[in-house]
């Protein structure tokens, strides 16, 4: 890989996005990776509408990862309160997970949301089936804190769960 190029997406990126984000977590592409969600959920990950929604939002934008022209990896980040931030829907082009790119957009996510937002803390939330994730955050500096948030069973653009039993843990790290 080359240099890469780590910047907010623009409105013209959404094609780009929402097939590396579909890749990364569905179907059968995803499973070239280690982080596919494609045994717990089938349908989609996300929609060119959401994802221009959060574009526009100034409280959140994506970041992503360009190799020349391109798009390799993207995460979502949004302002949660005053003091913590959020980013989910960490995407890396999944014959390229294991090569660190995932840990370099953390790290920019990080960086970001406390530049720009003034946020001490990061939150994530991660289904409690994927434990080898939970233990890939933890060796990041995520701890989790005993919260829980439910799967938003109705809402078809989160995906079609294969299980009754979907839920997410929350995990946060200290920033700074």
């Amino acid at each position: 890989m080359t240099e890469l190029l780590i910047r907010d997406a623009e409105a013209s990126d959404i094609p780009a996005l929402h097939g590396l984000i579909e890749s990364a977590y569905r179907g059968e592409a995803s499973r070239a990776g280690w982080t596919t969600e494609a045994d717990l959920l089938g349908g989609q990950r996300t929609d060119a509408d959401e994802l221009g929604v959060i574009i526009a939002d100034p409280d959140q934008f994506v970041l992503t990862a360009w190799d020349r022209s391109e798009l390799v990896a993207c995460v979502r980040v949004l302002k949660l309160s005053a003091d913590a931030g959020y980013f989910g829907m960490l995407s890396v082009r999944p014959t390229l997970q294991a090569s660190g790119l995932g840990r370099r957009m953390v790290a920019a996510a990080e960086s970001a949301m406390a530049g720009r937002f003034g946020a001490s803390r990061s939150r994530i939330q991660v289904f409690p089936q994927r434990q080898s994730l939970i233990a890939w955050y933890e060796r990041l500096g995520y701890v989790a804190t005993g919260e829980t948030a439910p799967f938003p069973y109705d809402d078809p653009r989160m995906g079609l769960p294969l299980r009754d039993d979907l839920s997410f843990i929350i995990l946060e790290k200290p920033l700074g």
